[in-house]
C-alpha cells in the first residue's frame, strides 16, 4: 500500500496548484490519496475529485475550518465531506460573506499607512479563488512594500500587526457540528498552533472537542517536534481518537517542504483512510 497526503491546499484558498494540478501532481509522486482541505471552502473539491476520477487516483473531499481560540489558532479538518450537503453550503456561504467583509478593511487599513495597494491588485493574485492574506502579501511583495513574504506577514498582517483585522470564526462546536451534520470527520489541526501552555490544559481541551464531535487529531505535520508526535498520539490513543496527518501543503517548497513528505520525514499509511471511512461508515 502507498502513502497519503491529508492536508492541502489549492488555489480554492491559499495554495498555487489548482484542484487539478495537484492531484496530477500527487500521483506522479506516487502517492495513493490525498485530501484538499482548502481554507473555509470546498469550491476546489468538484474539480479535484473529476480529475482524481479521470486519473485513477483517490481525492478525499475534506475543508480546513478556523474557529474560536483566544490563546492561539485552532483549525478544524473535516474529511469524506458530503459536499452537496445544504447545511455545509449555508455554513459556509455566511463564512465567505464574512471574508468578503475583511478583506477591504485590510486595504483601507494598509493605505491609511501610505501604502499602494487595491483589492483588485489582491484578487488578481488570488485567481479569482478565496481571498486570504498570503495574496496580500504577495501583492506587498511583489510592489516592493515588503523584502520578504514573511515581512509582510510580521509587518501588517499578522495578528496584532498594522494592518491586521479580526476575522469571524465559529466556535469548535459549530465548527465540528457542521462537518458532522454533512457526514465528514472532524479531526484537530496542528495542535502545536493552539498557543497552549501545559500537557493537562491540552488535554483538557482535546476532551471537550470530543465532546463536541471530535473524531480525530492530526498527529503527523511538519511542524511538529519528534516529542510533539509520541505526545499527541499518546492521548489521541488515550481517547479513542483518530491518528491524521499531512503536510500542509501549498504548491511551493517552504523551507524544504514537500506533498507527501513533509521534509522528508513523513510516511503516512493508507491505513489512516481507511480508519476515516471506517469512522464515516458508522456515523
Amino acid at each position: 500500500m502507498g502513502y497519503v497526503d491529508l492536508h492541502l491546499h489549492t488555489t480554492a484558498s491559499d495554495g498555487v496548484l489548482s484542484p487539478s494540478e495537484i492531484v496530477r501532481y500527487a500521483k506522479a509522486k506516487g502517492l495513493q490519496a490525498i485530501a484538499i482541505t482548502d481554507h473555509d471552502t470546498i469550491e476546489g473539491l468538484e474539480e479535484g475529485i473529476s480529475e482524481g476520477e479521470k486519473i485513477g487516483f483517490e481525492v478525499i473531499p475534506g475543508i480546513e475550518i478556523s474557529a474560536e481560540h483566544s490563546s492561539g489558532s485552532m483549525h478544524i479538518l473535516g474529511f469524506f465531506l458530503d459536499i452537496h450537503h445544504p447545511f455545509l453550503n449555508e455554513r459556509l456561504e455566511y463564512l465567505q460573506k464574512a471574508r468578503a467583509e475583511r478583506n477591504p478593511k485590510i486595504v483601507e487599513k494598509l493605505n491609511r499607512l501610505g501604502i499602494d495597494i487595491t483589492f483588485d491588485e489582491v484578487l488578481k493574485v488570488s485567481g479569482g479563488g478565496q481571498v486570504g492574506r498570503p495574496h496580500f502579501a504577495n501583492v506587498l511583495l511583489q510592489k516592493k512594500h515588503v523584502r520578504s513574504f514573511q515581512e509582510a506577514f510580521d509587518r501588517f498582517l499578522k495578528k496584532g500587526a498594522l494592518a491586521y483585522v479580526d476575522k469571524f470564526r465559529f466556535k469548535s462546536k459549530e465548527a465540528i457540528h457542521f462537518i458532522n451534520e454533512a457526514k465528514g470527520v472532524a479531526v484537530l489541526a496542528h495542535p502545536n498552533t493552539l498557543g497552549m501552555v501545559g500537557h493537562s490544559e491540552f488535554e483538557k481541551l482535546i476532551l471537550r472537542l470530543a465532546e463536541e464531535g471530535l473524531k480525530g487529531i492530526e498527529v503527523y505535520y511538519p511542524e511538529h517536534s519528534s516529542t510533539e508526535v509520541i505526545q499527541y498520539k499518546a492521548i489521541a490513543e488515550r481517547h479513542g481518537l483518530l491518528v491524521t496527518g499531512g503536510t500542509d501543503y501549498h504548491g511551493i517548497e517552504k523551507n524544504g517542504l514537500e506533498i507527501g513528505v513533509g521534509r522528508g520525514e513523513m510516511k503516512i499509511p493508507y491505513s489512516i483512510v481507511e480508519n476515516l471511512k471506517a469512522i464515516r461508515n458508522r456515523s
